[in-house]
Order: C-alpha cells, then structure tokens, then sequence
C-alpha cells in the first residue's frame, strides 16, 4: 500500500496545531482567508501576528522546498486553471465569511453548527465541481 497518505495526515495535525497554538496564543480563530482578507483589505486588528502567520505560511514550505523535501501533486501545468480555481476559491471564502481552515478545522473542533454547514457545503461543491470538469472538459 502506497504510504503517501501520511503527508495529509501529518499536514493535517500540523494544521490543527497551528489553529490550537492561535487560538490559545491570542484568542484568536485561525481561518487563512480572514487572516489575509484581513491585511489586504487593513480590517485586520493585529497586523504583527498576520504578518508572523503569513511568513510562517509561505516561509515553511519553502525553506522545507530548499532543503530537498518535497512532495509530488496532481497540479495541473494550466495556469488559466490554477487562476481561475483561485478567484474561485477567495471569492467563495469571503461569502462564506471563512475558508475550510476556519470553518473545517476550528469551527468542527467547537461544534459549530455554522461550520459543519460550511464545510459540508464546500466538499459538496468541490466534488460537484470535480466530476463537472472530469466528464465536461476532460481534465
């Protein structure tokens, strides 16, 4: 049995250590779209701590990247898609006030009925979304 599924296991723990080490840290939830929603858009109260969570987001995976620890993806080479998936994603997130870090994996941890909605309804578009563009475009 192929063994990668241990990079999302792990990725995951790490994720929802992070959302506990926020939360206990500053009283803060962790959801990544308000976190950079909140710089771009300057509605963010704690601009030390945003900036720490983002260097700490990008900084990471990169210097793991320098250090030759990778990881094989399905990406797709079409930019168009990765782009148009993006804005996808980012605009969903702000009508859905959060993303699955905050709705997923904090709000399930609380028992949020709001975030258990949220996430339900983001795995049922992504696997709508997903057999769309397999039967439709063949991708």
């Amino acid at each position: 049995m192929d063994i990668a599924w241990i990079y999302g296991l792990i990725g995951g723990l790490v994720i929802g250590c992070g959302g506990a080490v926020l939360l206990l840290g500053t009283g803060r939830i962790m959801g990544a779209s308000g976190i950079v929603g909140g710089l771009v858009d300057g509605s963010g109260t704690d601009r030390r701590t945003t900036i720490a969570f983002l260097v700490g987001l990008i900084g990471v995976p990169a210097l793991l990247s320098l250090a030759g620890w990778t990881v094989a993806t399905q990406t797709t080479s079409q930019i168009w898609l990765l782009t148009l998936g993006g804005l996808c994603v980012g605009i969903g997130t702000r009508f859905a006030n959060g993303c699955t870090s905050g709705h997923g994996v904090c709000g399930l941890s609380r028992f949020s009925l709001r975030g258990l909605v949220a996430t339900l309804t983001y795995i049922a578009a992504g696997a709508l979304i997903v057999a769309a563009l397999r039967m439709g475009l063949g991708l």
